[in-house]
């Protein structure tokens, strides 16, 4: 008497990361996200290792993620993996104040992202 399974979200040929609390604008990483859509995994990867913006190293880490799920979880052929899917989203923000003159303060606000990269395993390969 368990619990059923929940069902995949992806199809049977995709595995997916999501990265929740990356520190930054989603219109940042949207930036380094746009780089590697529809690309082949391995190409991402390069990409993102040698790109100058600073969310890169964070993007890189989900889709290793997502790759390492393809080939433990899924057993999919890594060097048959595209990047089918690389959205971004809002997700929490701090808010912290700092003090001004004349006894007034201004309320910062401290943005994170979350990154959903799926990766498909592609037929002609």
């Amino acid at each position: 008497m368990s619990k059923q399974k929940a069902p995949r979200r992806v199809a049977d040929n995709e595995a997916l990361a999501v990265g929740t609390t990356i520190r930054g604008s989603a219109q940042k990483l949207n930036l380094v996200a746009g780089l590697i859509r529809g690309r082949k995994a391995e190409d991402a990867l390069n990409i993102l290792a040698f790109s100058k913006k600073a969310m890169a190293k964070d993007a890189s880490k989900v889709l290793a993620s997502a790759i390492a799920n393809a080939e433990n979880n899924h057993n999919l052929d890594v060097d048959a993996l595209v990047v089918a899917e690389a959205s971004v989203g809002k997700s929490m923000t701090m808010k912290r104040f700092h003090t001004r003159g004349r006894g007034k303060s201004t309320r910062i606000l401290k943005p994170f992202s979350r990154l959903r990269i799926v990766v498909r395993e592609s037929e002609e390969a």
